[in-house]
């Protein structure tokens, strides 16, 4: 768990991913919990290279909005150079991945069952909490079968475009888009996290 990282720069961009690996972990991600048993959860692989192209495109779009929207990392850490220098590395690493994204042998795309496709008003944690678990779950497993991912959802300002290119129903909406591959090197370590003295709380904030 410390190490399973968002890999980006180090996806292997030449190596075909096997069928069986990612359904292997796929199969492990099915464990996880959802709410009241539901498992109303789908999962798309793409591997065709024009519909992992026209993907790349989707989020490559969204992405350079969001890039050229977002503060500079000094504005959003001032004061904080560790953090951010770290913020420029990631920020860099998410550039390549965006340029690179159509490369990526496996995009996963998880999604759920949502009754006339319409998201609930209100609070939504139930929904998502039926689906995200397993992603994250699914990333793990990947990790143990030494397959890269990274966590991105940028495409789904697209989302309407991205399901008529995969042909998904109305009534079933996409969380994420997991860009999947073999990873090079064997340097993944825990990252710098928050001291948990600064996010803790018991009984109140």
């Amino acid at each position: 768990m410390t190490t399973t990282r968002s890999v980006r720069k180090r996806l292997d961009l030449s190596r075909p991913v096997p069928r069986e690996l990612i359904e292997r972990a796929i199969t492990l991600a099915l464990q996880a919990p959802t709410g009241s048993n539901r498992q109303d959860w789908h999962w798309v692989v793409v591997t065709d290279a024009d519909k992992r192209a026209k993907l790349a495109e989707l989020y490559a779009k969204s992405y350079k909005a969001y890039r050229d929207l977002g503060p500079a990392p000094e504005e959003r850490y001032p004061g904080d150079t560790d953090r951010a220098a770290t913020q420029h590395r990631v920020m860099n690493s998410a550039d390549y991945l965006a340029e690179h994204m159509a490369e990526v042998p496996v995009l996963l795309v998880p999604a759920i069952h949502v009754p006339g496709g319409k998201l609930p008003g209100g609070n939504q944690a139930g929904l998502w909490g039926s689906i995200l678990p397993a992603v994250w779950s699914y990333m793990l497993a990947a990790r143990t079968l030494g397959l890269g991912t990274a966590w991105t959802s940028l495409h789904l300002v697209y989302e309407k475009e991205a399901a008529e290119l995969l042909g998904i129903p109305d009534h079933v909406r996409q969380a994420a888009l997991i860009p999947t591959a073999f990873y090079t090197g064997e340097t993944f370590k825990p990252a710098k996290r928050q001291p948990l003295s600064e996010v803790l709380h018991y009984d109140q904030w």
